[in-house]
């Protein structure tokens, strides 16, 4: 019995024992928590120890956004003035030359000799390669002895029937007289007839052998590949020693420059635009900046079904022979040009809801939007057919940025604008004691971690009880 007694005290001595070291350490908590100084230690026989340092103080909040309306806007003016405009259609695509043509050899053969490289400028009819002759020559000189033959028999045989043209006369006369038998008349009649047809017969082998002189002539002349026209040699697939047949090898091709052409396709809305004849001014990579003219020479008169588009052939003079075939060209055509009509420049002009417009400033340096409507345009301005007057003042520059009621500040003219307010401070350093550590941040601004004061130092005990510590470091977030 006794036994349990003690027992019970010393669970209850436990319990309150607990209880009091757990509420000093909620004190010490809440102490952490707001910066406080350590709890002092409990009353006790002996003097308590001091308190142990503060905890760190809190974070300052970081600045909110700035409130109120917008700064001004930094943009440039300029005048509406009147100017000419003009509407035009482009076109691109790739250079030809105006006539391409290929020297066709008209002769089988092996290639005995190429004169030309490629680039080269020839003329008309001149000499681009030659095939091995030899064999026809030959032939050539067979059919000239040949020929020879046949003149100098047809000049035998005239003068065989001009001796028996004149035996037959005197064969007659004496005939007639009855001087001689009719037998004999007869067979010089006979000798005339075959001195006739002897000549006949050598004028036809003699046309005969002129006929194959002549071809084989021609066929000499055949092994000469001459230039069809004047131009640059554009292409050469063959060299010497190569085989080649009559009009089927292609092997050297002759381009004419002196015009180079375009061809192009027009989409059908603006197909009724244009016209044969009309100028065109032709820009190539090659020479940036620079333009060429040109005219509209052909125009198809009908359609593509599959794109809706026409071809159309642009000539270009080239005498200098600057533009080459196959160059990348754009080609404008101005279809419509107007005089002494309003422009204002193109980054003028802007969308707002659904309507095209400008900004004007008021005489507050306020921006107005205002509709207009337009016409004609190009890269770097835009006709107004309605809604500004000459003179007048847009903005140009910063327009795209602008809302109706901005203030604007001209180019070069505006003062600084003023500075946003500045975020509250951190949380102190913590210096004092720790009860005074519980300052609060100003509005959310970048104010920087404090470290937190040392705690005060706990209360002197008069018990018997040793050195109480002071509360816990403070939890600054």
């Amino acid at each position: 019995m006794k036994r349990a007694v003690i027992v019970l005290v010393l669970l209850a001595a436990g319990a309150g024992g607990y209880y009091y070291y757990s509420k000093n350490k909620a004190a010490a908590a809440d102490a952490n928590a707001a910066g406080a100084a350590g709890a002092p230690g409990a009353q006790g026989r002996g003097r308590g120890g001091p308190g142990g340092p503060g905890g760190p103080g809190g974070f300052g909040g970081f600045g909110g956004p700035g409130g109120g309306p917008r700064l001004p806007m930094t943009v440039e003016l300029a005048a509406v003035k009147r100017d000419q405009m003009s509407d035009s259609i482009s076109v691109v695509g790739n250079l030809i030359g105006a006539l391409t043509v290929e020297a066709l050899p008209k002769a089988a053969g092996r290639l005995e000799a190429v004169d030309v490289k490629l680039g080269d400028r020839v003329n008309r009819g001149q000499r681009l390669a030659k095939l091995d002759d030899r064999e026809i020559v030959e032939q050539v000189k067979q059919a000239k002895a040949s020929f020879d033959v046949s003149a100098a028999t047809i000049r035998q045989r005239e003068a065989d029937l001009k001796l028996a043209q004149t035996n037959l006369d005197r064969s007659r006369n004496l005939f007639e007289r009855q001087l001689i038998p009719r037998q004999t008349f007869d067979d010089t009649d006979a000798k005339y007839q075959a001195a006739v047809a002897a000549l006949d017969l050598a004028r036809a082998q003699y046309a005969q052998a002129q006929a194959r002189l002549d071809e084989l002539n021609i066929n000499l002349q055949n092994t000469v590949i001459s230039s069809p026209v004047s131009g640059f040699v554009g292409r050469r697939a063959l060299d010497p020693g190569g085989w080649v047949t009559p009009n089927t090898t292609t092997f050297i091709s002759v381009v004419d420059i002196t015009t180079v052409r375009l061809v192009a396709n027009v989409v059908e809305r603006d197909l009724h635009r244009i016209s044969q004849g009309m100028k065109a001014s032709v820009a190539v990579d090659a020479f940036p900046g620079e333009t060429f003219t040109g005219r509209i020479a052909h125009v198809a008169p009908v359609l593509d079904p599959a794109t809706r588009t026409a071809q159309i052939e642009v000539e270009i003079p080239n005498p200098d022979y600057r533009l080459k075939p196959g160059m990348y060209a754009k080609v404008d055509f101005t279809v419509e040009q107007r005089n002494n009509t309003l422009v204002v420049p193109a980054n003028a002009v802007v969308d707002l809801n659904g309507k095209k417009g400008v900004f004007m400033p008021d005489e507050n340096n306020t921006a107005r939007f205002k509709p207009v409507t337009i016409g004609m345009s190009q890269p770097d301005r835009v006709e107004v057919v309605d809604g500004l007057s000459e003179g007048m003042r847009v903005v140009s520059t910063g327009a795209a940025a602008l809302r109706e009621g901005d203030r604007i500040v001209l180019l070069g003219q505006g003062g600084r604008g003023g500075r946003g307010g500045r975020g509250g401070s951190g949380g102190g350093n913590g210096r004092g004691p720790a009860a005074a550590s519980d300052s609060q941040g100003g509005q959310p601004g970048g104010g920087q971690r404090g470290p937190g004061g040392p705690g005060a130092p706990g209360a002197g005990g008069t018990g018997d009880g040793g050195a109480r510590r002071g509360g816990a470091p403070s939890a600054g977030q």
